[in-house]
């Protein structure tokens, strides 16, 4: 990129723009002012001018003192409503159960589980040996998060002979992430200390052999090592994956029998297996990658198990192919393609498979018994609902537990006893107060897409606040991308807006995969703008029935969901009131150019590379950050993550700068950023309580809802 004389003249004639002292915003708000440094790049004929480019330094202590500036502006401009934040939060604390324990997990002798303890940040990890004995305490977050402003807890396995505890955790927010081992006779840890991995880990079988992998400068997960306790001799590298657009990860065979090295790009897959007994042999490979041909593989008395969308088999099929020579050649169907149902996985247990599909965008289980091959399956009785498969770590287990929920329902932990076809609820997470499902509707709505598609939406209300005259404020969540299913979930938080008459609402958009994988292709590469009118259509319908007016929407959306929303306001601003982006991904064609940035070269086949002319011009067409008009916007609320590696804190500052000194209102704009944190915002619970009391007065007081 070149930066020529005359703009240098005039970045600097604009230098002393560069903030407002935190004392002035203390003392009459007023928005921070980013200098102008301009770079100037053409590509394709296209003149890309980018202002705000600065900001990427993170080591220039203008950029510091910019997020910081605009951290205490928001501060600010909320302060009056500081009573409300900490009512939003009482509310939302006074919910939950905070001294609290998960269901224990049966493996082997042991019952592991999680508890939470009142007044704590993070999770304290324990186990009995039988369901009556007493509690040992494995590893607690809270003491490892003592002195640090951050803490993520990256992988957790215990060895096979349950003894030792190897974890992995972060503490910047980077997700680069340090291992441990812990002896759990005595609680003490070895000297062994792995630093800078990805935080994923394997044990062998012999109970010495710990698998991990590391990350490139781009934290791209590259290189598989094999560390042996008490050996002398370094880790050894055993595998490394030169291409950028891939990815490794590892996984193991609830049978205990193999660990699998799986490597995956955006639309590539290819597995190789060790026998778990005998770990320091040479993995094998299951089936070379072929382009476009995405596999996982999970293991089976003789045989691998096989999901894939080989032979376009889009929406997957199941195959399975015999230990001892696993490759495509020999690969033999037991669940065929079927273009209306998608196959999500399978978990294999002793006498029967677990068979999760989706069928009209509603998630289902199926049983199917390895005895005679005949299914059947698990029912449920809310029409809009969530199941995922909970933690199932015994392969001969005559129950499968499940983890289901509702827009109405918490957070329920069954298990169904196969036998009898029975489902037993293990626990529901508790909402205290004066929560009742009952008083709350949900419904399930379709809008109509600019080309005739039907698009499903969940949506949820307390039925007596509810009008459907237009006077409702509604909250429209969406997402969009890489085939990830946003399906409906309970949050007790969520009621203090549910409590106030906001209607919630989650648009199943294109892009995703609630709809399968065709769904999700319709959203992607140069599809893409689907994601975003389908958005608009969910948007617009919801006016057109008066669930709420144009002038009480909120939109908002995160990462890739945070790319939806940033287009949506440049193409529609006057769609909503008010626009939430969460660590929003919304500098495409700057990011996906460089490919010095985490995850760019990988992401080209979801977003497309902008390196080629048809890609950079569909690309550049909706990037929020190229296409910001001189035209009035809605409130908006932008947040980031200084640490983050997915979305780098840069892309929201830079499109906060640039909204601020193009758009035409007098709206508010607010931008956050988690000096000590990631993708994620903070780490612990209540943090997080706060950081959402802060969103959602926010949205309260734009309203003027907020007495």
């Amino acid at each position: 990129m070149t930066t020529p004389r005359f703009f240098r003249v005039l970045a600097a004639a604009l230098a002393a723009l560069v903030l407002l002292a935190p004392a002035a915003i203390a003392a009459d708000p007023q928005p921070p002012v980013a200098k102008v440094e301009p770079t100037v790049d053409t590509v394709f004929g296209v003149e890309l001018i980018d202002n705000y480019a600065w900001l990427r330094d993170r080591t220039d202590p203008d950029v510091l003192n910019y997020l910081r500036a605009e951290n205490e502006y928001a501060e600010a401009m909320l302060a009056h409503a500081e009573d409300l934040q900490e009512t939003l939060y009482n509310e939302m604390v006074s919910r939950i159960r905070e001294t609290d324990l998960s269901v224990p997990v049966r493996h082997g002798d042991y019952y592991y589980y999680t508890r939470d303890e009142e007044g704590k940040e993070y999770k304290i990890y324990c186990r009995r040996k039988g369901e009556d004995g007493k509690e040992e305490i494995l590893l607690d977050l809270n003491v490892l998060a003592e002195g640090k402003d951050y803490l993520l807890l990256g992988g957790y396995e215990v060895s096979p002979n349950h003894r030792l505890l190897a974890f992995a955790y972060d503490t910047a927010g980077n997700e680069e992430y340090t291992v441990r081992i812990k002896d759990l006779s005595n609680g003490a840890l070895y000297e062994d200390v792995i630093e800078a991995t990805s935080g994923d880990l394997a044990w062998g079988n012999d109970n010495r052999t710990l698998f991990y992998t590391t990350q490139d400068d781009t934290y791209r997960p590259f290189k598989l090592w094999r560390h042996t306790m008490g050996a002398t001799a370094p880790d050894s590298m055993i595998f490394h994956e030169p291409d950028d657009a891939f990815w490794l990860w590892l996984s193991r065979a609830r049978s205990g029998q193999y660990i699998f090295l799986n490597m995956h790009s955006n639309t590539t897959s290819e597995s190789w297996y060790l026998d778990a007994d005998t770990p320091d042999s040479s993995f094998a490979i299951i089936q070379p990658r072929e382009h476009e041909v995405e596999y996982t593989v999970d293991h089976h008395d003789n045989h691998f198990y096989i999901v894939t969308n080989a032979d376009d088999a889009r929406n997957s099929k199941l195959m399975r192919a015999p230990v001892t020579d696993p490759g495509r050649e020999n690969w033999e169907e037991m669940i065929p393609h079927r273009t209306d149902v998608k196959l999500s996985g399978v978990d294999l247990f002793t006498d029967y498979m677990a068979v999760y599909e989706r069928r009209d965008g509603l998630q289902t289980v199926r049983i199917r018994s390895f005895a005679d091959g005949t299914s059947f399956p698990v029912e449920f009785d809310e029409p809009v609902y969530s199941v995922d498969p909970g933690s199932n770590r015994e392969f001969d287990a005559s129950t499968l537990r499940l983890v289901y929920t509702s827009l109405v329902t918490p957070k329920s932990i069954y298990d169904y006893h196969v036998d009898t076809k029975q489902l037993e609820l293990r626990k529901q997470t508790e909402v205290l107060g004066d929560f009742d499902p009952s008083e709350f509707t949900q419904e399930r709505l379709f809008a109509t897409a600019e080309d005739g598609a039907a698009i499903p939406m969940s949506v949820v209300y307390k039925t007596d606040l509810f009008t459907k005259d237009g006077g409702n404020p509604l909250y429209l969540y969406g997402y969009g991308a890489y085939g990830i299913n946003m399906d409906p979930w309970f949050s007790s938080s969520r009621l203090s807006l549910l409590n106030r008459g906001f209607v919630f609402v989650i648009p199943h958009i294109r892009g995703g995969g609630e709809l399968g994988r065709y769904w999700y292709d319709e959203g992607k590469l140069l599809n893409k703008r689907n994601t975003f009118t389908d958005f608009i259509a969910c948007a617009e319908h919801l006016v057109d029935q008066q669930y709420t007016s144009h002038d009480k929407l909120v939109i908002s959306g995160g990462s890739a969901g945070g790319l939806t929303v940033g287009a949506v306001v440049n193409m529609r601003p006057d769609i909503c009131r008010i626009a939430i982006a969460d660590v929003p991904f919304v500098d495409i064609i700057n990011t996906m150019r460089d490919e010095t940035i985490p995850l760019t070269v990988i992401e080209w086949e979801e977003w497309g590379n902008p390196n080629t002319e048809e890609y950079f011009e569909y690309m550049y067409s909706y990037s929020p950050y190229d296409q910001v008009k001189a035209q009035d916007y809605p409130h908006m609320l932008i947040t980031a993550g200084l640490n983050d590696p997915r979305v780098a804190y840069w892309e929201p500052a830079k499109w906060t700068a640039r909204l601020r000194a193009t758009k035409t209102d007098n709206n508010t704009l607010l931008f956050k950023t988690v000096m000590e944190g990631g993708h994620f915002g903070t780490s612990g619970r209540y943090a997080k309580l706060k950081e959402l009391a802060f969103e959602y007065a926010f949205i309260l007081d734009v309203l003027g809802m907020n007495e």
